[in-house]
């Protein structure tokens, strides 16, 4: 899959305090653009995160795994349009 000509922002999830990492997350993916995207960085798989997005949003959370451990987890998320799907 080619990548995505889009703007993105990068986040280092560590570089946020834990108590607030995922209403920030949230908040960055509610505001994303339709051809923007925001990369998340971790250092374990977040899964959680995923199902907590996916459960507010359902299919309009584009979510793509660019690297899967095991010291790091990048992924990409995206807001889709209503229809639109997007596998990762």
């Amino acid at each position: 899959m080619p990548e995505l000509n889009c703007t993105e922002r990068v986040i280092n999830v560590a570089d946020i305090d834990p108590q607030y990492r995922h209403s920030i997350l949230f908040r960055l993916f509610e505001h994303l653009a339709p051809d923007d995207s925001l990369q998340i960085v971790v250092d374990h798989d977040p899964r959680r995160l995923r199902l907590q997005l996916e459960a507010r949003h359902g299919s309009r959370c584009g979510w793509s795994y660019l690297e899967t451990g095991p010291y790091v987890w990048r992924v990409r998320l995206r807001l889709l349009d209503r229809g639109t799907e997007d596998h990762g």
